[in-house]
């Protein structure tokens, strides 16, 4: 694909391939890098376009920036801010009730939960649903006692858009300082990474 789009620079199947290829948890150093390999009329075409504000929102979230301030509603309609979990490690975990792959994901963030917890390390999870009582029920069924928002606009969530988050599940790993320390842990990695944060 690379070999592709370095030998049609101008070329919007370029830019179409890039986007596929890319616009799922981007690290911005790589996607920066093949963005630059298109040339000013793949990236003015709709797919260019697409892939430069997807660059722009990755630089923002990207490992070693400052997590973005949001704030959304939990279950009981009071708004919850990111800025409340400072001062500790936070999982902002992106799922929803519908999502095959998130549910799967949810035992290993239960385990993670419940070993890290004590040492410090806090989730919030945000849900793309939108409908209130798939939500709850999927919180309850999967045990996720972590605080929960949602704006209940499924695709349409604000704090997703915010995160330039294409696919779900998606997370990201704050610090204390409220600074992005990693993105996109599942499974054994969120362990190995907290296990290297928090040890002992």
């Amino acid at each position: 694909m690379i070999e592709f789009v370095k030998s049609h620079p101008g070329s919007v199947l370029s830019a179409f391939e890039l986007y596929t290829n890319f616009s799922y948890n981007p690290r911005y150093s790589q996607l920066d890098s093949v963005y630059s390999l298109l040339d000013s009329t793949a990236k003015a075409s709709y797919y260019g376009r697409q892939l430069n504000q997807i660059l722009q929102t990755a630089k923002l979230t990207a490992v070693g920036q400052p997590a973005p301030e949001f704030s959304c509603a939990d279950p009981d309609g009071k708004p919850l801010a990111l800025s409340s979990f400072k001062g500790k490690y936070v999982l902002l975990d992106f799922w929803a009730s519908w999502c095959g792959p998130c549910r799967r994901q949810n035992p290993a963030v239960v385990i993670a939960f419940h070993k890290f917890h004590p040492k410090g390390f806090e989730i919030f999870g945000v849900s793309l649903d939108d409908t209130r009582e798939d939500w709850l029920k999927a919180i309850k069924k999967d045990g996720l006692n972590w605080p929960q928002a949602s704006d209940l606009l499924g695709w349409k969530c604000a704090p997703a858009a915010l995160y330039g988050v294409k696919g779900i599940p998606m997370n990201y790993l704050i610090d204390p300082n409220g600074i992005i320390v990693a993105k996109g842990l599942f499974g054994q990695d969120l362990d190995k990474k907290l296990a290297e944060l928090l040890p002992g």
